[in-house]
């Protein structure tokens, strides 16, 4: 199977700006750098096998698709829609926030 591009939007790249600016806040550039591989990872993941994501929050937040995929040795979710050209990436969230309030958040584009 071929790796699709992912295309992260505004929101997403604002999660993992907060999430690299909280780990940075905490003066650990180790657990900053550590966050983004297991970012990197987790895109090439979903890029290459976009169905094994788990499509939990799907029905609750009423959007068909939508399915997430952990992040390696870190609490974030990256939630994503698979397209026909493309992964469209929604959010990078922390796993223990409210999922659904934060997916409805709007988007600012």
């Amino acid at each position: 199977m071929t790796a699709r591009p992912l295309v992260p939007r505004e929101l997403a790249n604002r999660d993992i700006d907060d999430a690299i600016a909280y780990y940075l806040s905490e003066n650990t550039e180790k657990a900053a750098l550590g966050f983004i591989d297991a970012l990197e990872r987790a895109y090439a993941h979903i890029a290459r096998h976009p169905t094994t994501g788990s499509p939990r929050y799907a029905h609750e937040l009423n959007l068909p698709g939508l399915r997430f995929w952990p992040l390696a040795r870190y609490p974030h979710l990256v939630f994503y829609i698979e397209r026909p050209e493309h992964i469209d990436v929604w959010r990078v969230l922390h796993g223990q926030r409210d999922i659904p309030a934060w997916m409805q958040e709007p988007e600012t584009i």
